[in-house]
């Protein structure tokens, strides 16, 4: 025939599935897609014919381990048809192996031991010992960070972006096992190109990983190639971050936004390859074949995004009310913006003794909050708490926090508060200054506002300090009393100016 023939057989010795391909390859038949334990193999073993003289190839490892084959053995062939010699391959139990198989030596017709179901039930075992030491020494939601950035384009490093991205794990309660970086242009199809992918894909099999994240925004057609290519969840950052601001939101205006940003988002990934999505509906009597069920649910989506948009704008409303009395009452405004994690909660809390929530932790604090703060001769402000902002906030968030973000349109003073402490401060203070850009912020007064300086060695320069920026600790109250005076200044001389 000149072709490869291949069965899969249970432990039994029952053939369950026969296949023929061609000179080179064999396709694997649709296996239920169901998660194998991962200390359970599929009590399937893949025996297969080469029709040429080479031992086991990269496919035949990558379709044992991608279906947790119990082996896969390939059998080379006389020009009768009898068999030459077999080389069979098993899965690593060891997690931190090299490679996740052990190929075992060539072998000749009658060299084959009796003893394959001990082997198997003894591999399972080990597998079993290796998963429950994962489990006592390792929490669940493994990961297996990707990242692909084309050196062409200019921006922060490879590594200060997945360093961020291990932050943004950290906060969704993720642990990162592996992280891999690649510098050329992402590919087209699968980010990585198939190898690259395999090699991803293999190393999470073998160390027991349940999440891929990718450090970029995934096409809807990439994340289904990457998701058929592998049994693992896929996902990009911008479900990461979408993820985040789902657990972390707390007033009824972050949820909507939230949940309007995750409909915008996975309205173009419903996929008409979903069996259940594409089957026809309308019933006796329709005209034409009716809607399909993609359909149906690309409008569902599309309602709900309107509903969702219009409640918005009757919050959007409250609060332009809310704007204007503080207006007629000459209350000035003062909005705290910063990359998020600078500390900005932590400040609100130390100038108005609040407990806002403030932990060390991307995004730990989504909610607009407000506070007054009052000054000798009746005076007093208004202090208002802002979401942080990130490199690449995705565009969906953009939008859907624009209608929070745009008070700061009406703010009297802005400070923007940085970490001193980070040392990609400067990268920071310029993304939160192109966002403050895309909002049209630019004519507001800003004071800049450099906090953590306790976490400042002696032998590091403070950052550059002139009568536009402030140096604080927010957590050990250094430096507030002179912050809050520069902001009277400011305030009171501005409003002597207008009167």
């Amino acid at each position: 025939m000149g072709r490869q023939v291949g069965v899969l057989i249970d432990r039994l010795g029952y053939v369950q599935y026969l296949m023929v391909g061609d000179d080179h390859s064999l396709e694997m038949p649709s296996l239920a897609r169901l998660r194998v334990s991962n200390t359970r193999l599929r009590g399937l073993r893949l025996f297969h014919i080469h029709t040429k003289d080479d031992p086991l190839d990269q496919e035949d490892l990558m379709d044992m381990v991608l279906n947790r084959f119990d082996s896969v053995t390939a059998c080379q062939i006389t020009s009768e048809g009898l068999p030459k010699a077999f080389f069979t391959a098993f899965l690593n139990p060891d997690p931190e192996a090299k490679e996740a198989w052990i190929i075992k030596g060539r072998e000749l017709p009658g060299q084959l031991s009796d003893d394959y179901l001990e082997e198997i039930q003894s591999l399972e075992e080990q597998f079993r010992r290796s998963a429950s030491f994962l489990k006592e020494s390792r929490p669940e939601n493994r990961a297996f960070l990707v990242g692909s950035y084309d050196p062409r384009k200019k921006g922060r490093s490879p590594e200060n972006s997945i360093a961020e991205l291990k932050e943004l794990c950290k906060t969704a309660g993720v642990t990162v096992v592996e992280t891999t970086i690649q510098r050329k242009p992402p590919d087209p199809s699968t980010v990585l190109g198939k190898g690259k992918l395999q090699e991803v894909i293999i190393k999470s099999v073998q160390k027991n990983v349940e999440l891929l994240i990718f450090d970029l925004d995934l096409s809807p057609s990439q994340a289904k190639k990457i998701s058929d290519a592998s049994d693992l969840k896929i996902i990009d950052r911008t479900q990461l971050i979408l993820d985040i601001f789902s657990k972390n939101a707390k007033s009824r205006d972050g949820k909507l936004q939230v949940e309007l940003a995750q409909l915008k988002y996975l309205k173009p990934r419903l996929s008409e390859l979903d069996d259940n999505m594409s089957r026809l509906t309308g019933g006796i009597g329709g005209r034409g074949p009716g809607e399909t069920k993609l359909e149906i649910g690309k409008r569902r989506v599309e309602e709900k995004i309107n509903r969702l948009e219009n409640q918005l704008k009757a919050l959007k409303q409250r609060r332009s009310l809310n704007r204007r009395w503080r207006s007629r009452n000459e209350i000035p405004v003062v909005g705290i913006v910063g990359y998020t994690n600078a500390g900005k909660s932590t400040l609100l809390n130390a100038l108005t003794n609040s407990e806002v929530i403030a932990e060390d932790k991307l995004f730990a604090t989504l909610d607009p909050t407000t506070r007054r703060i009052r000054f000798p001769e009746e005076r007093e402000i208004i202090l208002s708490d802002t979401v942080g902002f990130i490199h690449d906030l995705p565009p969906d968030l953009t939008h859907a926090f624009r209608a929070t973000l745009e008070e700061l349109g009406d703010a009297d003073l802005l400070l923007h508060v940085v970490d001193a402490s980070n040392p990609l401060y400067s990268e920071q203070m310029g993304a939160v200054e192109k966002i403050l850009q895309d909002l049209d912020l630019q004519a507001v007064p800003r004071l800049t506002v450099f906090n953590k300086i306790d976490s400042i060695s002696d032998d590091e320069e403070l950052p550059f300090h002139d009568q536009d920026t402030m140096l604080v600790s927010a957590e050990k109250k250094l430096g507030l009393e002179s912050l809050l005076d520069r902001i009277e200044s400011i305030l009171w001389s501005k409003v002597l100016q207008e009167g």
